[in-house]
């Protein structure tokens, strides 16, 4: 079994790992941001709510845009037929 795979699927793999990474990252902040601002609002101070639902929204459509790339490259072509002639023998 050959145990190598296309450069294509390489890049495309690259390409869903580093942004389910930044969705991680985004989804992380968010929390954080959703935090901050409530404890901010229930302290009294109601001038942060309005910047962080702005800030929020920015960041949905971040990872919204990140799940449309990976739909994207998930419905790309796939190129993972081996050329003629791969293989341990090179024959072809």
């Amino acid at each position: 079994m050959n145990t190598t795979s296309n450069p294509a699927r390489k890049k495309r793999r690259a390409a869903v790992d580093a942004s389910m990474m930044m969705v991680i990252i985004l989804l992380m902040t968010q929390m954080w941001l959703l935090t901050a601002t409530l404890e901010s609002y229930l302290a009294g101070h109601h001038d942060f709510a309005l910047p962080a639902m702005l800030v929020s929204a920015v960041m949905f459509l971040a990872c919204g845009g990140m799940y449309w790339l990976v739909i994207r490259l998930e419905r790309s072509p796939k190129t993972d037929a081996e050329p003629p002639g791969w293989g341990p023998w090179n024959i072809g």
